[in-house]
């Protein structure tokens, strides 16, 4: 047997510790401006990957927050705002709980202009905070990176000179495509909210042209609260669209697997399923639980972290259609507790969603379609019920449905009957996990893994100063010459001229033929006899 050199061990030891000193020494400093919610549970596991590489990281977020917590990995700077945490933990609970319940449109959106209304009060705070802003100057920044959904972080990048990254799924208006200068036909790419897949009939296109006319108007003509802040901070005018237009990186999460194929421009990378981590082992409890559930396994059922009450009568429904299925089913919810509570289903205030996934002993997953959840279902290969509630959730749940990976249940109009049919199908009929593991397949099937790469895509732009060699030309035409209608004008001005210039041209020739003939014909004289 060869013994080790203790000489070289140490030396070893030493060539690791100046490498980790100098990975950590060329760390950058990064500032992060996420809006809170679910969007910050994607957001974090890269900002907390770009701490682990060594990587300055400066969070800034309102004092009153639901999900943005405090963590080794970066450093947290917060700002008063004018609302109480009581406030914003009653505005989303109404907000999931009255998605079981019908309302008119203009209730339903004054309910949500609660929330973009606190959204744009924690932005004037944050602005006019000029201690935070003072210390944001100072810190010497490498780039941004940020949820354009609050705007406020770009305001912020523009302030102190510093390209963006953003992290998105999706903006209304497709604010995000327009921002880009992305091709965006409605022929076939479907406009939120309609529901449609890429494969249209010819009045789902008609549809979804007057859908895609109608939010283009409503967005162009209605006033962007935020046009004022940005005049009154950036000492310019601009609007919200020309400053998105100003990213550098746009990480979409999604992918081709999920998404219907579309054109994109050059900054925009597609991560869907950064929150498909590896799956860690389950605790005793929970690892008792799925244990226990025999040869029919488990079914996971969350309908996400914004919805923790739901209507009793509702509730009631939901857990009658779970007891008639044999399957354990792991629910997590934290309302009044239904009195019809089958022996079967196991309440939790929280679930460790994507590892219960991960388990071969879970048989469907019953959620509200986010693309969170639904990536961890792809990932993991199980079929899903969904039960969509608001927001891109409907197009979300549309999309697993065509590809034949699942059902989706109208929230307000599904029954017990409903909910039990469509359960036990998603386990019983082998199509529903065929093609979800042929969906797993395809997405796990990628040189690098998603986290992987926006965490690449962050350090470029801290790196380079921004992307600007991916940056289309287009930003800089108007919209005559983005559309070449000055190109046209000349080419049919061109092509009329010829016209005319031809036209003039055969008149002149025939009038010149005709004049010769009637000089050269010699008049005929009568014979006189």
């Amino acid at each position: 047997m060869t013994l080790s050199n203790p000489g070289s061990n140490s030396l070893a030891s030493w060539v690791v510790f100046f490498l980790l000193l100098r990975t950590f020494s060329e760390g950058g400093r990064l500032l992060v401006v996420p809006i809170d919610g679910s969007h910050w549970l994607s957001m974090r596991p890269i900002v907390e990957r770009l701490g682990q590489r060594g990587h300055e990281i400066v969070v800034v977020a309102p004092e009153i927050n639901l999900r943005i917590d405090s963590s080794v990995y970066y450093t947290m700077k917060t700002y008063s705002v004018s609302y109480t945490k009581e406030y914003v933990e009653a505005e989303f609970k109404k907000l999931g709980y009255r998605s079981f319940t019908p309302q008119p449109f203009l209730e339903k959106f004054s309910k949500m202009a609660n929330i973009t209304t606190m959204f744009f009060d924690s932005c004037k705070r944050l602005l006019s905070n000029k201690e935070l802003i003072q210390y944001l100057e100072e810190s010497k920044f490498d780039a941004v990176f940020m949820d354009p959904f609050f705007p406020c972080g770009q305001i912020v990048a523009e302030h102190l000179s510093l390209p963006s990254v953003y992290l998105i799924r999706g903006l209304p208006c497709s604010l995000d495509f327009h921002a880009t200068l992305c091709p965006n036909p409605p022929s076939y790419i479907p406009r939120f909210f309609t529901r449609y897949t890429d494969r249209m009939a010819f009045l789902q296109r008609v549809g979804n042209l007057l859908a895609s006319l109608g939010t283009s108007l409503a967005c162009s003509f209605l006033p962007s609260p935020y046009d004022h802040l940005i005049k009154e901070f950036l000492q310019r005018e601009a609007t919200v669209l020309e400053l998105f237009s100003h990213a550098s990186i746009w990480l979409m999460k999604f992918d081709f697997v999920f998404e219907y194929p579309r054109p994109l421009m050059p900054n925009m990378i597609l991560i869907g399923g950064i929150s498909c981590t590896r799956e860690k082992a389950l605790s005793e409890e929970f690892e008792a639980i799925v244990n226990a559930s025999g040869e029919h396994g488990i079914v996971v059922f969350s309908l996400g972290s914004m919805v923790s009450e739901i209507p009793m009568k509702k509730a009631t429904e939901i857990a009658d259609a779970l007891g008639s299925v044999p399957q354990t089913v792991l629910w997590r919810y934290t309302g009044e507790v239904p009195p019809n509570l089958p022996k079967n289903v196991k309440l939790f205030k929280w679930l460790p969603q994507n590892d219960l996934l991960a388990h071969p002993k879970t048989r469907a997953f019953i959620t509200h379609g986010g693309s969170h959840g639904v990536y961890e279902g792809i990932c993991n290969a199980v079929p899903m019920v969904l039960m969509p509630l608001f927001g891109d959730q409907m197009d979300n749940a549309k999309r697993v449905e065509s590809r034949g990976a699942g059902l989706t249940l109208n929230i307000l109009e599904m029954t017990s009957k409903d909910i039990s049919t469509a359960l036990k199908a998603v386990i019983n009929d082998k199509k529903y996990k065929e093609n979800i593991k042929r969906l797993s397949d395809l997405h796990l099937d990628r040189p690098i893994h998603p986290l992987d790469l926006a965490v690449h895509w962050v350090e470029f732009v801290m790196r380079h100063k921004g992307a600007p060699h991916l940056r289309p030309a287009a930003h800089d035409l108007n919209w005559i010459q983005y559309h070449s209608l000055d190109v046209i004008a000349f080419l049919l001005a061109v092509v009329l001229l010829s016209l005319f210039i031809s036209l003039k041209c055969c008149l002149f020739c025939c009038r010149r033929c005709c004049c010769k003939k009637g000089r050269t014909r010699k008049p005929t004289k009568s014979k006189s006899h």
